[in-house]
């Protein structure tokens, strides 16, 4: 793979614009071939990547909201805070912010979880646990019954009632290591956390604690939503750390009875009215047509909500400063959307597709980064073959910056509602090794997050709007 660093041996000589950007180049970008095809294209693409690289300010707005607002759940004073926060960042930018009003449903974790199981010898062993996202309480007390393990719906089905009934289930189904791709092992073992309260409380149970999903071995619980279903007795559930699962199981595999005491103070309370934060560049030849970037301003309520998902709302605000700084004015209206209550409920994407649905604009196309500030690798597409062609046929610009997975795909929860017969969706895919080491968890913080990788990825998606405005679809 050619390195960014090559763009400025082949531009020496040519215009002042080109004279310019090799003055302004550091000197790992000083050997990018440019493709005899797209010239302007490839001069264009390199200074949004010098310009991300060395002026970008998506890494300051994500520090600021994560170090002066931190987590921002659904509901919560600090989500509020993080509306107002970007509302004025668009302003600040001056591109017409507008707040989208909407109704969020508002559920509240209470005091710290407590978990823990006896040794033989009587003594406490403490079990790190987090409530999934719409829980019930437990009683004041806590809940203290046998647990039993279980890996999927048939082993629970094996156990039936007999084998379940008064127990706490165990759901301890690993996070499959050989898969390159992160995304599908998530995939995979999801519906535990999401449905696992529901199956076990079809057979008697009274409580669920679900392994984490984590690939690595760790102390961090990570959340995430559950449902209930009506006509279903609800019981409380929570994640417990992949090191605590590890450790339950083993005690379990040597025959011994293992009780659990878990208390949780969780509660939901009255929807509550949040917004949507929009903002735009509107098109100098077709303003009706709309090349929609965003990602989720909402988070779960521990960490900082830093790569899930301030670092897409970031990187997708830096899109619209990055063609700014360029001074180029696309043909198409460029618009900026912080969706609202994606994590547990996704009110947001609904609100937007509602004013979509209504409104006389095209939404040509539509980009998602919800997947963490990582190194780019590419993009998930979904769309008719002609679109994933043209997608196909910018690869030689764009994978001089390692972006080469341009494949169909998944591409986001919030976009995925505005899907029509001729439009194209487009999830970002950074590299996903590291993403579930922090996602839902009280690991999820600004600390770790890159600089220039989250430069990169806003640079990335930058690219991409540019050439989607020139050629369209």
């Amino acid at each position: 793979m050619k390195s960014i660093a090559s763009y400025s041996f082949l531009i020496l000589g040519m215009s002042l614009f080109t004279l310019f950007l090799s003055a302004q180049s550091s000197s790992d970008l000083s050997d990018v071939p440019v493709s005899q095809q797209f010239d302007e294209d490839s001069l264009q693409i390199a200074e949004l990547f010098r310009l991300s690289l060395t002026e970008g300010s998506s890494y300051d707005w994500l520090g600021k909201m994560c170090k002066t607002i931190g987590p921002r759940l659904s509901g919560s004073t600090q989500a509020e805070q993080a509306v107002n926060y970007s509302f004025d960042l668009m302003d600040s930018l001056g591109l017409n912010p507008k707040k989208q009003p909407l109704m969020v449903p508002v559920w509240k974790r209470g005091e710290k979880e407590l978990a823990f199981y006896k040794s033989a010898n009587g003594e406490k062993n403490v079990l790190n646990i987090l409530a999934l996202g719409g829980s019930i309480a437990t009683v004041d007390e806590g809940i203290y019954a046998p647990i039993v393990e279980v890996e999927t719906w048939d082993d629970l089905k094996t156990l039936g009632e007999e084998g379940v009934r008064g127990k706490i289930v165990f759901f301890n189904e690993e996070m499959n290591k050989e898969n390159l791709y992160t995304f599908h092992s998530y995939g995979h073992c999801v519906m535990h956390r999401w449905g696992g309260a529901v199956e076990a409380a079809k057979y008697g149970a009274i409580g669920v604690l679900v392994r984490s999903l984590n690939l690595r071995i760790d102390d961090f619980p990570h959340t995430g939503s559950m449902k209930y279903d009506d006509g279903i007795t609800k019981i409380p559930a929570a994640a417990i750390s992949t090191r605590d699962a590890e450790k339950l199981s083993k005690l379990l595999e040597e025959g011994d009875e293992v009780n659990v005491m878990m208390r949780l103070m969780c509660e939901t309370l009255e929807d509550k009215e949040s917004f949507n934060v929009i903002g735009e560049i509107q098109g100098s030849e077709n303003p009706e047509r709309v090349i929609l970037v965003g990602g989720h301003l909402d988070s779960w309520d521990v960490g900082d909500g830093a790569h899930d998902d301030g670092a897409g709302v970031m990187q997708s605000l830096g899109v619209l400063e990055l063609l700014q700084k360029l001074n180029y004015k696309p043909k198409n209206t460029v618009r900026v959307v912080f969706f609202m209550n994606e994590e547990n409920g996704l009110r947001g994407a609904k609100a937007y597709k509602d004013y979509a649905e209504t409104s006389t604009e095209e939404h040509i196309a539509a980009i998602e980064s919800d997947r963490g500030g990582f190194t780019p690798r590419g993009f998930h597409v979904d769309g008719n073959t002609s679109q994933l062609e043209k997608m196909m046929s910018w690869e030689s610009i764009l994978d001089k910056y390692g972006i080469h997975q341009i494949e169909e795909g998944g591409t986001g929860a919030d976009i995925g509602l505005l899907k029509t017969e001729n439009n194209l969706l487009i999830g970002f895919v950074p590299d996903s090794q590291r993403y579930f080491d922090h996602h839902h968890s009280a690991n999820d913080t600004f600390d770790t997050v890159n600089k220039r990788e989250l430069e990169l990825g806003t640079a990335s998606i930058a690219a991409l709007v540019y050439l989607i405005d020139q050629y369209g679809l």
